[in-house]
């Protein structure tokens, strides 16, 4: 065999895997049709939060007229924004090459499939032969019926991403993370919003009290939200696509520019030879077993092509764990689901890890929980980020931390102390009585779990 492992892939799951498999002394390549740093890196994560940033600063603006700066917005130009979002993507791109490059892992450019359980063809010509083989494919984004994607009118994220004028409003099919967070950037800029909701709440994959808070932030800045809306297109010319909106016994018509498809994302798996080689699949997704082998004991799946959270982080630590399994390193057999930390870039910011209240409730445990709001915590006041709370979950009889929520300032950053002390086996007083350095956001995870004991100070 040429190789002791081939990637299909160069995502944050592909690249992370070939990175830690040099580690291991592995002869490694990675095989890669596109950028290198796949979805996430280049119409993806960094980008949007590139875009995010941008527009937190634009927000801002506000801030600087109260001290009496007179901010001329008259030449601003969004297609500014959107080269420095491309510049992040293609800097980061850069970074990941070198990495490769620097662990001597071959970067083989081309569309690539598997031709039997040792080999992959490239472009149809090239066959490459390896011990181990790694699907890391990644996904796309979901289309839905008669809201034809054309990247022009009707966009997908990637679309979305791409655009270099905004539009003066626009329809979101989908209230999820991408949903979300597009809404906030468009919102940030001045862009009439409406998020279109077929359930009845927004964010379903979330704690519905930080869902519901969200709401009500996000309807004071006028983005407009219909839940439980069905949605279709009645008229579509040049500028102007017109929806009409139906609740139970109500319709509406509406009027916008643009329409984002934010309904999720589906596994890359077609056209890369699992059927051919026999390799298990169910509803699109490959299905493994422990290490996340599949059914061909050599074949290896993570990331978005298997039925995991559609994260970069776990497809990350998935490739850790097959690499770690085939150089014989002690690894666990699957990433633990409770112990993902969940990030939106929202404003507010929301972060989560573990169980929700819905899904304790639904399993019959017992539970204690307290929420200590944002206003409680000095420094939130100080730089009036006094929006949100932080709610804990623990277990009533035996006090281990089972879930937490937080949505406010600087959430996605204050979740990893909780997720540290659940991978620890901390409980509530362990972090109550540890010192947090005053004035700082992270004393409200402090009262939060002094709150879980009893004996909460600021509230």
């Amino acid at each position: 065999m040429k190789y002791d492992l081939i990637i299909l892939g160069s995502g944050p799951g592909g690249y992370v895997a070939a990175i830690r498999a040099a580690q291991f002394g592995l002869k490694t390549a990675i095989i890669e049709k596109d950028k290198v740093g796949g979805v996430c890196l280049n119409i993806g994560c960094i980008p949007s939060k590139s875009l995010i940033h941008q527009a937190e600063t634009f927000s801002r603006i506000k801030e600087l007229e109260y001290m009496g700066i007179k901010v001329n917005k008259s030449e601003f130009n969004y297609k500014k924004i959107f080269e420095k979002s491309r510049k992040a993507a293609d800097t980061l791109s850069k970074g990941v090459q070198y990495l490769l490059k620097k662990n001597k892992i071959d970067l083989i450019s081309g569309e690539g499939k598997l031709l039997n359980k040792n080999e992959i063809i490239v472009n149809d010509k090239d066959i490459y032969t390896s011990k181990f083989i790694l699907l890391a494919t990644g996904s796309k984004p979901k289309s839905i019926p008669g809201f034809e994607i054309d990247e022009v009118q009707i966009l997908s994220s990637n679309g979305a991403l791409m655009l270099e004028n905004l539009p003066k409003s626009i329809a979101i099919i989908g209230s999820g993370v991408i949903g979300i967070e597009f809404g906030y950037i468009m919102n940030s800029f001045g862009v009439e919003v409406h998020i279109i909701e077929i359930l009845d709440r927004i964010l379903p994959t979330e704690d519905l009290e930080i869902a519901e808070f969200l709401e009500k932030v996000y309807k004071k800045r006028n983005i407009k939200i219909h839940k439980s809306t069905k949605s279709r297109i009645i008229e579509k010319t040049k500028n102007k696509i017109t929806l009409e909106l139906e609740r139970k016994d109500r319709k509406n018509i509406i009027n916008v520019e643009k329409i984002l498809i934010a309904v999720g994302r589906e596994p890359n798996t077609k056209n890369i030879g699992l059927e051919k080689n026999g390799i298990e699949t169910e509803k699109g997704f490959v299905k493994v077993r422990e290490y996340y082998k599949t059914n061909a004991d050599n074949i290896y799946a993570i990331g978005d092509i298997v039925k995991t959270p559609q994260l970069a982080h776990v497809a990350s630590k998935e490739g850790e764990i097959v690499v770690e399994h085939i150089a014989g390193h002690s690894t666990e057999k699957f990433v633990d689901i409770h112990k993902i930390p969940s990030a939106i870039y929202s404003e507010p910011q929301i972060a989560s890890l573990g169980y929700t209240e819905e899904l304790l409730r639904e399993k019959n445990i017992q539970y204690n929980k307290f929420s200590f709001p944002y206003r409680g915590v000095g420094k939130s006041v100080a730089i009036e980020k006094s929006e949100g709370f932080i709610k804990i979950l623990t277990d009533k009889e035996t006090n281990e931390i089972l879930g937490a929520h937080i949505i406010g300032a600087e959430a996605t950053e204050l979740i990893h102390e909780v997720l540290l002390a659940k991978n620890s086996e901390l409980l509530p007083e362990d972090i109550s009585k540890m010192i947090h350095a005053h004035p700082t956001l992270s004393e409200g995870i402090m009262e939060a779990f002094r709150g879980i004991e009893g004996w909460a100070i600021h509230i």
